[in-house]
């Protein structure tokens, strides 16, 4: 069974991305597919000596300090990796990871860290902060992030099952695209925290 990962973007070792490490573990024979890596060499360790492949982001001018100016060209480039030799495709999603294309005969399951509160509830505040809340430059933003949500919904009917990492990500997941979802805790060393 030819088995392919799918993470939104390796920039850094943050929680998805100890998630990630955990589904490598659990399929060492998958293959990994990211937007854009560019995790510093002393980070790399939980990737296990694992190629990754990436899209056309990856190589667009100044990607690597800005990857997140190219938004709007994600779901073009997670559409354009190419799971067809897969038998199944587990996407590791906050962003776009999900909207990766698959077929008939393939399972889709996406884990899902939350969908986009960037794009959803939690726009406002975000378009605040980012000091566009008002003028052209709010106008266009609004209108991509409006654009993104169409893309969002449309895609989660590609994915066969979600899993949540809690209860409250699950009813974020109905809420936005009315599926339900299995909840999976991540795995968290508690004892660090006692």
């Amino acid at each position: 069974m030819k088995i392919a990962i799918v993470h939104d973007w390796l920039v850094t070792y943050a929680g998805a991305e100890r998630v990630l490490e955990q589904m490598l573990l659990l399929y060492p024979e998958a293959d990994l597919y990211s937007l854009v890596d560019f995790v510093p060499a002393d980070e790399r360790a939980f990737l296990q000596g694992r190629a990754v492949r990436t899209s056309f982001i990856q190589r667009l001018p100044g990607a690597r300090r800005k990857y997140r100016n190219y938004l709007p060209l994600m779901p073009l480039a997670v559409e354009q990796l190419d799971m067809s030799r897969y038998d199944v495709v587990i996407s590791s999603s906050h962003a776009v990871a999900k909207g990766v294309i698959t077929g008939p005969d393939q399972l889709h399951l996406c884990m899902c860290y939350s969908p986009m509160r960037y794009a959803w509830d939690l726009q406002h505040q975000y378009l605040r902060e980012a000091g566009l809340d008002r003028g052209a430059r709010s106008l266009l933003a609004r209108y991509l992030l409006h654009r993104l949500r169409v893309w969002d919904v449309r895609t989660s009917i590609g994915v066969d099952g979600f899993i949540a990492i809690s209860q409250f990500i699950a009813r974020r997941i109905w809420k936005v695209y009315r599926r339900t979802s299995t909840v999976i805790y991540p795995p968290v060393d508690v004892e660090a925290f006692t």
